[in-house]
């Protein structure tokens, strides 16, 4: 399963607003590694800076040094509408001069390519295949005088997912969708203000988180200060696995702390799923807390029995066939002399196309492992999502097309257990009515396309860079 992106905008007159953005998005990066981007205003200018590639590989103190002004914003991108190419890097800075916004976005606007016929049929000119375009040229195509009213006529025309900050060249916006399927929060830095995907962001640049955006609601920030539009949320719909493994362990979302809720998920496969074992592995990173949740309600001792190597994905050389052969090998090594003759209990957080999970068994079954007993914080995930996450279509999700047991032994376990609905939402210790569980229930929060498909934007664009990127290519 692959990350939804990270967003993050900040108004903050007489501080380096592309400095604090660039090192904000450092601590979103787990949100999104295909490009990054940020773009500033210094009341008359709009400039944009965006490249393939991490954030540490996109920017240097060259790039940053042309990003001047009071209000910036950025965007690390996993692409879940439109390809993985440079025009589609965010921020997007669009329109006329008069009336330039640059936007990010987190989310996928599920009626994006009715819309973009649309807006294409009213002159609107479109040089990406992304819905975060489609949302631009929504605004700005919007009958009202003013930025809140264009923002409002937009968000009731947009269906899915979006949390989005939009910046003018006075005023910086974030916007969450009715259902708030995906996270924003709010802060305060200094005599600013700043807005990001997750809660992590503000600490890296020593903010105060304040509160989060709430669903429906449209936040601006202007020389006069903070003001609050709250719309229309008749369901809320936030994605659960923003809790099991998308946001970092140190965010905080709707007041509680997610390394906390994936220790509870660790004990609530203990007493779900018991079994006589020597000892607990949390495969590394994301189902760290969960290990040891496990181990602490089994008083099974854990250790660490596959090391991760986190600079994976930090170079841009590609692998020959013989290195991409290795697969797993490459991200994870187990430890041999802890793991001979064990009986082990492996915590992960998800099984999606069961692609990974038999190799991670067979590298611990190649490091003597006697029995490995996979225990996984997601129930089994039967439908694809189209919010946001970039997951699978439903015939290759193995939980559509296969029982547990038949899962067990596919992926070469000795024994497998899922956490339940029930057990995931005590863990998570929040009220079952906020969530959007559909990847496991098939309970959307609006009706959606099945056949819908990321690339339904492809053929539709110019697809060339447009002039205001100061990297032209």
């Amino acid at each position: 399963m692959h990350e939804s992106c990270g967003v993050f905008g900040i108004y903050a007159p007489g501080e380096d607003v592309a400095r604090l953005t660039y090192f904000a998005l450092f601590a979103l990066q787990h949100r999104g590694q295909e490009s990054a981007g940020i773009a500033t205003t210094d009341g008359k200018d709009i400039l944009c800076y965006a490249d393939m590639g991490m954030v540490t590989h996109v920017f240097d103190e060259h790039s940053l040094s042309h990003l001047k002004g009071d209000i910036a914003i950025g965007h690390n991108r996993y692409s879940t509408m439109g390809s993985s190419h440079i025009y589609n890097a965010q921020p997007l800075v669009v329109g006329p001069d008069s009336d330039m916004i640059a936007i990010a976005h987190n989310g996928n606007v599920i009626n994006a390519k009715h819309l973009r016929e649309e807006l294409a049929n009213q002159g609107y000119e479109f040089y990406t295949t992304t819905d975060t375009e489609v949302i631009a040229n929504l605004i700005l195509s919007a009958p009202a005088k003013n930025w809140l009213d264009k923002i409002r006529y937009a968000t009731h025309r947009l269906q899915g997912a979006y949390s989005f900050v939009l910046m003018t060249k006075d005023s910086l916006f974030a916007i969450r969708d009715p259902f708030g399927v995906r996270p924003l929060c709010l802060g305060t830095i200094n005599s600013g203000w700043v807005i990001a995907s997750e809660s992590c962001a503000l600490d890296h640049i020593g903010a105060t988180f304040t509160r989060e955006v709430e669903p429906g609601e449209i936040v601006a920030i202007t020389e006069n200060g903070v003001d609050s539009y709250q719309g229309e949320s008749e369901r809320r719909a936030l994605c659960i696995f923003e809790f099991i493994y998308f946001a970092r362990p140190d965010s905080v979302i709707n007041g509680r702390l997610l390394y906390s809720a994936r220790l509870a998920m660790g004990e609530g496969l203990a007493e779900e799923h018991p079994v006589d074992a020597d000892l607990v592995m949390g495969v590394p990173d994301s189902a760290t807390a969960a290990g040891f949740g496990y181990s602490y309600k089994s008083k099974i001792a854990i250790r660490e029995g596959l090391l991760k190597n986190r600079y994976m994905w930090r170079t841009f050389i590609e692998p020959d066939q013989r290195i991409r052969d290795l697969g797993v090998k490459l991200k994870f090594n187990p430890l041999p002399k802890m793991l001979n003759g064990k009986r082990v209990v492996v915590v992960d957080d998800s099984i999606v196309r069961g692609t990974t999970t038999p190799k991670v068994v067979e590298l611990l079954k190649k490091a003597g492992t006697k029995e490995i007993h996979m225990r996984i914080c997601a129930p089994p995930i039967r439908y694809p999502c189209f919010f946001g996450v970039d997951m699978a279509t439903r015939w290759e999700l193995i939980a559509a097309q296969k029982s547990v047991p038949e899962v067990r032994d596919f992926i070469g376990a000795d024994s497998l257990g899922y956490l339940s609905i029930p057990g995931l939402i005590k863990a998570v210790a929040l009220p079952k009515d906020i969530f959007c569980m559909a990847c496991f229930t098939g309970d959307y929060p609006v009706p959606v396309q099945l056949e819908m498909d990321k690339l339904a934007l492809e053929t539709m664009s110019r697809q060339d860079l447009p002039p205001y990127y100061l990297n032209k290519q």
